[in-house]
């Protein structure tokens, strides 16, 4: 199981134009995702949500809190220690066009972390062209037809597969999927998105799907967790469907009423949630982190900041203080 109990990152941009601005990307986070389980972590650009993937990675450092791989906490060890424990996670990047190094074939890419683990247990070189075999097969690529090409003779859907591929070589027991379908081209995400999702059932991996589509992180996690996350804080948090079909936060329903809907799906009098002014960033926030946003605002949301947590007839967590206005915009689960 991963953990993690208020994660707190802040970014200091530099240079007299920015005046050495702080960017806060993270306000105290916590999750939980279980092995074998999935958790999905939406939110528009700019929220935190790739910031926290990384984090979960070993990618970036965290300035406060507390992250657990296994029951083992990872701020009393020093980089070199914590190593054996992040490798347990492996980042599926956006971009499968820079994650694959244009000057080595499809073996040379998978036989580098091949051969580091072949090192450590001693095993031969048939095994590492058996595994590399292996991995390939695992997400529906013939290896003798792709281990000797380099990415550009690949598709944009098949150079995925190899990152995930490559992934898989380390046996991970997590995988961190971050937009990992945004780039490909629109008739072969439906393949990448199952191809996770089988992974997860066959091998028993886990999946942190990252992304700002609500419906891809139905589809890869429909039995998981929903993290929404706005300005670094996690203002909704529960099942996946739960989430969707009855949402509390006015953020969560916003990004919600922006889903295309089909003609005659419609609620009757259903209206979308929209943001009534820009935000202003260098504006301290004294309470709620979407009052300046928020259509629903009241004097409390301007003074205080809600916690993260359950209220009395609703089954998810929120940080909102108005939780009965849930049924503005809630949809059909056919519309998503």
């Amino acid at each position: 199981m991963i953990t993690g109990n208020g994660i707190t990152k802040t970014f200091r941009q530099r240079g007299d134009v920015l005046g050495g601005r702080e960017v806060r990307a993270l306000r105290g986070v916590d999750f939980a995702i279980p092995r074998g389980g999935a958790a999905s972590f939406i939110g528009e650009s700019g929220c935190g949500k790739t910031t926290l993937g990384r984090i979960i990675a070993g990618l970036e450092t965290y300035d406060e809190g507390e992250i657990g791989i296994d029951g083992t906490s990872m701020s009393p060890l020093t980089p070199k220690q914590r190593q054996p424990h992040f490798r347990k996670i492996q980042m599926i990047h956006q971009d499968p066009y820079s994650a694959l190094n244009p000057t080595r074939t499809v073996h040379q890419t998978l036989g580098a972390p091949l051969a580091l683990r072949a090192r450590q247990t001693g095993r031969s070189r048939q095994w590492m062209d058996e595994r590399a075999a292996e991995v390939l097969s695992l997400v529906g690529l013939d290896p003798g037809t792709v281990l000797s090409r380099y990415p550009h003779q690949l598709s944009g859907g098949m150079r995925q597969r190899v990152v995930i591929a490559r992934a898989l070589t380390v046996d991970p027991e997590m995988l961190v999927a971050d937009e990992a379908v945004s780039m490909i081209d629109v008739s072969l995400r439906l393949g990448i998105l199952a191809l996770l999702k089988d992974l997860r059932e066959r091998l028993g991996v886990s999946v942190l799907f990252i992304t700002h589509d609500v419906a891809t992180a139905r589809y890869i996690g429909d039995d998981g967790e929903l993290y929404v996350i706005y300005r670094g804080q996690v203002v909704e948090r529960g099942p996946v469907d739960t989430v969707i079909a009855d949402p509390v936060h006015p953020y969560t329903q916003s990004l919600l009423s922006a889903i295309p809907v089909l003609h005659g799906l419609e609620r009757p009098g259903e209206q979308p949630v929209v943001p009534l002014e820009s935000l202003d960033e260098s504006q301290p926030d004294t309470g709620c982190l979407f009052a300046r946003r928020c259509p629903f605002r009241s004097g409390r949301c301007e003074s205080e900041r809600p916690a993260l947590g359950a209220t009395r007839g609703v089954p998810q967590e929120h940080a909102c203080f108005h939780p009965e206005r849930r049924s503005v915009i809630a949809r059909p689960m056919s519309g998503v």
